[in-house]
């Protein structure tokens, strides 16, 4: 084996078995760089970051790349990643070479169905780890998105492109300053019940006076950063305090695609049994949609040690106070909360922090609207970040039987399974019913 090229380690092999995903990709590639490379490059830097294997197929069997054209292929990868009119803005990024023995052992099934053998010997394989990048990245004019184990072209993408330009920001979408608006054009009434339930909840759990107790709207608002300055010197109330506390005409006009779509659909499979299309503030929506779910959803006998508890009213207030608190407001993909004869599945747009299932013992929470999700706790609608998650498992647990699901991605998914209990009926069906708004598309 030659001593001068490091041996694969352990763990690029195992992600080179693993198979393909939105941050892995393997390219074959013998004497030139594939034409396709600085796509997935230009991809990964948009998205999460990644790490492309160049000499590898892609079932994963190793082909390796050419050992006297690697150093070439190399200097020309590097050389190519710092030219701004290839990459913009240019990247620096490293390749490393590497030798692996392979034992033959190693098969994979390619998309056709044909299983591709991997033949015993040495290979010379080329390692690219991408970084995720603080800033947009342009693989000659074009932008290019990570969509699953493919790179997809988002430049003419309007919403894509938007999405991609977010999670650059450090800012977020709901603290835009409205400078013709103040703290009088909200409703009054809907921010004295925040107040009020924030000092009963201080004083029944802390035996202390809230601080909202002693202050007028304004001075609420305020330190609930919901009155802002923004980069222009322009001060206003926040798309956050017209979304919690602002009237319907408020929100339409300053988030024209704000709504939850409620659906429950057990016996007509091919329409629904109820909806409701809820379009108010979120104190509000938050409300209607805990109605909407203990309308249709069974409370079950649970105990919690020894005490009574309604899983199914926990389970309601994570999942409702997750999909208000943390969606992006700036995506135009509607909301849902769907209640079908096996599981719950709430949906929202969401900018994404990775893809994928998210596992309770390793995921990192993440605020993603946090003077919000501050109201929210004030209030007794949420708790500290992370623990929906907790909870929604412990009471799925008691409630079903069976694990939840949590889905990240640019579109945020919730799956609480149901078990039979759930949903049993007692007395004849009654004809669907829809309230609220109705649209064509569920």
């Amino acid at each position: 084996m030659n001593n001068q090229i490091p041996s694969l380690p352990k763990e690029l092999l195992q992600l080179i078995r693993h198979g393909e995903n939105y941050q892995i990709e393997y390219k074959e590639a013998k004497t030139d760089l594939p034409k396709t490379l600085f796509d997935s490059v230009c991809a990964f830097s948009n998205r999460e970051g990644g790490d492309i294997f160049l000499g590898v197929h892609d079932t994963g069997v190793i082909l390796g790349v050419d050992s006297a054209s690697a150093q070439k292929l190399i200097t020309n990868f590097v050389t190519l990643a710092n030219n701004k009119d290839k990459i913009f803005p240019p990247l620096y990024l490293a390749a490393i070479e590497y030798v692996f023995a392979s034992d033959g052992s190693f098969s994979g099934v390619d998309k056709k169905g044909k299983r591709i053998q991997e033949q015993p010997g040495e290979y010379h394989i080329i390692h690219i780890h991408v970084p995720v990048s603080p800033s947009v990245v342009r693989h000659k004019g074009r932008i290019f998105d990570r969509n699953d184990d493919a790179d997809m072209d988002i430049t003419d993408l309007s919403d894509r492109v938007f999405q991609c330009y977010a999670r650059k920001q450090s800012t977020y979408y709901v603290n835009r300053v409205y400078p013709h608006w103040n703290a009088s054009d909200l409703r009054s009434d809907l921010i004295d019940k925040a107040r009020e339930m924030a000092i009963t909840r201080k004083q029944l759990f802390a035996k202390q006076r809230h601080p909202w107790a002693d202050m007028d709207n304004e001075e609420l608002l305020r330190t609930s950063g919901l009155i802002l300055t923004d980069e222009e010197g322009r001060t206003g109330i926040t798309l956050a305090a017209v979304l919690l506390f602002g009237t319907d005409n408020m929100i339409a006009s300053a988030c024209a695609h704000h709504k939850t779509d409620c659906i429950y659909r057990v016996y007509n499979v091919d329409r629904y049994d109820d909806r409701e299309v809820i379009l108010t503030n979120l104190i509000e929506s938050y409300e209607q949609m805990f109605s909407f779910g203990q309308k249709h959803l069974n409370d079950l006998f649970v105990l919690d040690g020894i005490q009574n508890v309604s899983a199914r009213d926990k389970i309601l207030r994570e999942i409702i106070s997750n999909s208000l608190a943390h969606r992006d407001y700036s995506s135009g993909y509607v909301a849902k909360l769907l209640i079908e004869r096996d599981k719950i599945t709430v949906e929202n747009g969401n900018r994404a922090h990775g893809i994928g299932a998210l596992d309770i013992r390793t995921f990192e929470p993440f605020a993603k609207n946090p003077a919000i999700s501050k109201v929210f706790r004030e209030i007794g609608y949420a708790d500290e970040l992370g623990s929906g998650m907790r909870n929604s498992y412990k009471y799925t647990m008691m409630y079903s039987g069976a694990e939840p699901e949590f889905i990240e991605g640019d579109v945020f998914k919730i799956i609480i399974p149901l078990s039979v209990g759930s949903m049993t009926r007692v007395g004849p069906l009654t004809s669907p019913v829809a309230s609220g708004e109705v649209s064509g598309e569920v």
